[in-house]
């Protein structure tokens, strides 16, 4: 078996339409390292798209899941309920900001998460209208595609979509967006297109992923919940990427001083396993009639053995101390990067290890994307896997597990700085 023959048989039996980075195939994966099927390996910055901040196969993991599997794989909680579910959710509710009372639902996927959340958001309110954000991603579903703040390729062909949702823009200083450009625009929308007493929530990641890692600044947020809070509105913190010390703190709304009335998760919350979860005010998550919430495998009892022991592991493993320290050192080798003759790194930004670095032609304002792939691929020649994103597709996003050992580390950083450097033809 080798890549070209696989590739081959990719191209025949799956459609265009599921993109794919990689023209190599993995074979087998540990901790913050993948090996292709030809045996080549590569050190993974990518993590499953910021699934694995625990790392590929970790013991703790693996042995939960085979536990697990043991006792049963599958139940349908909505039908045969376990201890496991309550047990997280209980978890859950005590880690996630704030000393409210709370409860959680799990589900499947980080789209489905916030299906739900806009559901449990209009139950509650008895309103219909939501309001997202320019940049932000929020999945790949109907309602996840009209909350996305972004066309290209994720809407392209596939309205119409559900009405009564809303953009404003977000606020970024690197492009000329001020917090009082996207409050004004609020409020102009609020003048020209919706009723804020008929809007039921806003909803927005802390740190946009697909965006570009542009952190929404405390002053935005606390404006955001005073607005929430004039006009009965909920505020949902989708912290799909965000979340499980990625950003230094178990949950990025940790880094502001007001809470959300609901959180979506996913992603790393189960270490590779589909699991996601709304949690929120208890009285706002009781307000969907039983049965309005729900799925086949949401919840399912292997995803839900693996969640707790991804807990485990954040807390015995010091991964919040380790995302900071992480990103405190690739922040640093970037600047140093830039000082030594890369110009095309405009900013180098985010909390904890959330960590991106955006590329301008140099001395303009103008997004350099094909430096940007550029360095990409320079950096997979060398077995360095890296992730972009951003609206114009010139920010590279790092999502290295949190649990990386620190030479496999230094070793990715020496590979990400001969890519910048060459790609900067020096």
């Amino acid at each position: 078996m080798n890549n070209a023959d696989l590739q081959q048989r990719k191209e025949q039996a799956t459609p265009r339409g599921v993109g794919v980075m990689c023209q190599f195939y993995a074979s087998r994966a540990k901790n913050a390292e993948l090996w292709d099927v030809e045996g080549k390996r590569y050190i993974d910055f990518a993590a499953g798209i910021a699934v694995l901040n625990t790392g590929h196969c970790h013991p703790k993991l693996v042995a939960a899941v085979q536990g697990q599997m043991e006792k049963f794989s599958h139940t349908a909680y909505q039908i045969v309920p376990y201890e496991s579910y309550v047990q997280l959710a209980e978890r859950i509710n005590r880690l996630t900001p704030g000393t409210h009372a709370k409860k959680t639902a799990f589900f499947t996927t980080g789209a489905e998460a916030v299906e739900n959340a806009i559901k449990i958001a209009r139950a509650a309110t008895r309103r219909s209208a939501v309001i997202a954000f320019t940049g932000g991603f929020h999945g790949r579903t109907m309602m996840g595609m009209a909350l996305t703040g972004k066309v290209v390729p994720y809407k392209v062909g596939f309205g119409p979509f559900p009405a009564d949702v809303y953009h404003a823009p977000f606020p970024c200083a690197l492009h000329g967006v001020s917090i009082e450009h996207s409050l004004q625009a609020l409020q102009t929308l609020f003048k020209a297109d919706v009723d804020p007493a008929r809007v039921a929530a806003i909803i927005l990641e802390p740190v946009q992923g697909e965006g570009g890692f542009y952190m929404a600044p405390p002053a935005f947020m606390r404006a955001l919940r005073a607005l929430c809070d004039q006009h009965g509105i909920l505020l949902i913190a989708d912290e799909v990427q965000t979340g499980f010390a990625r950003t230094g703190k178990m949950f990025a709304m940790e880094h502001y001083d007001v809470l959300p009335d609901l959180m979506t998760m996913a992603k790393s919350l189960a270490g590779g396993m589909p699991l996601s979860a709304v949690c929120g005010r208890a009285e706002i998550m009781d307000a969907p009639l039983p049965g309005g919430l729900g799925g086949t495998y949401g919840g399912n009892p292997v995803a839900i053995a693996s969640a707790l022991a991804v807990l485990d592991v954040i807390e015995d493993e010091r991964l919040l101390d380790r995302a900071v320290e992480l990103g405190g050192k690739l922040r640093q080798r970037l600047h140093s990067v830039r000082e030594a003759g890369v110009p095309q790194i405009a900013e180098v930004r985010g909390p904890g290890a959330m960590v991106a670095a955006e590329f301008f032609r140099p001395g303009t304002q103008t997004p350099d994307v094909d430096f940007t792939k550029l360095v990409q691929t320079r950096a997979m020649e060398k077995g360095l896997l890296l992730l972009t994103c951003g609206t114009y597709g010139n920010v590279i996003r790092f999502l290295f597990p949190l649990t990386i050992e620190d030479a496999l580390m230094d070793e990715a950083l020496d590979i990400l700085e001969g890519a910048l450097r060459s790609a900067a033809g020096l």
